[in-house]
């Protein structure tokens, strides 16, 4: 089976080839039975990202970069994901905040069809959560509690960047994501929920990255302007998408 693990990045000079050299060393060992491939997704760098991505191309043949001038990480998992042709694709952030240790085990739920998508989750009772600011832990049990309630969804972390997905599940709802941001995350996985996909999370062992570029006010307000899209008439993609399922096993909706 064929496995895509994309690495989306923007100015990511410095941490490029450690998360690159990580990725292939820990697929090597425990997933050494897939056709992996790491798609470094760059999303408009103007630092030496593009330089070392095409190095890491001739470096690895495990690897493939791609480039794509406008910005947005949504719209670079979007662009990468629609033309993957694995059975499974997958993103991981490229500070490598979550564990690699996970990755097998989400590849394991999602190719056993335990569940369509596997959500690496910091807020699960048996995760372990490093060097998180209180500021920041605060605001992502906030927007976690604010999205269950609006949609009663059965996942807590949305916005872990730590996701694996059965592609031709992600085929049937990708076309409908309308975020090119970090929103993409939220509203891919309440769209799968409501289009009856199932979604499973996993613990993991997060580091909080010190260097984070994320700034989090601006993307909360982003966050919740999308959550309000949604709430307000974007759940009406879903009747589509589980009627086209239901036409294509011929089951009644």
């Amino acid at each position: 089976m064929k496995l895509d693990i994309v690495i989306p990045v923007l100015n990511e000079e410095k941490s490029l080839s450690n998360c690159v050299d990580s990725v292939i060393d820990y697929c090597g060992r425990y997933l050494s039975l897939w056709d992996f491939r790491v798609v470094i997704a760059d999303n408009g760098s103007t630092d030496r990202t593009s330089e070392i991505g095409k190095s890491l191309v001739q470096k690895y043949s495990e690897v493939s970069y791609f480039r794509m001038e406008q910005r947005g990480r949504g719209r670079a998992l979007k662009s990468v994901w629609s033309k993957s042709d694995a059975d499974v694709v997958s993103y991981m952030d490229v500070d490598l905040s979550t564990d690699l240790g996970s990755l097998s085990k989400a590849v394991e739920h999602v190719s056993t069809n335990r569940c369509d998508i596997c959500v690496g989750s910091r807020l699960l009772p048996d995760s372990k959560v490093r060097n998180r600011s209180l500021r920041r832990s605060f605001i992502s049990r906030s927007y976690s509690f604010i999205f269950r309630v609006l949609f009663l969804v059965s996942f807590r972390d949305a916005q872990c960047g730590f996701k694996v997905i059965l592609k031709s599940s992600l085929d049937k709802v990708l076309p409908h994501v309308k975020d090119s941001g970090w929103f993409f995350d939220t509203e891919l996985l309440i769209l799968s929920e409501k289009s009856r996909y199932k979604i499973c999370e996993i613990p993991v062992i997060w580091t909080d990255d010190p260097d984070s570029k994320v700034n989090v006010i601006e993307t909360a307000w982003k966050d919740i302007k999308g959550l309000l899209r949604l709430r307000f008439g974007g759940l009406s993609v879903c009747k589509k998408i589980i009627s086209n399922r239901c036409s294509r096993y011929n089951i009644g909706i």
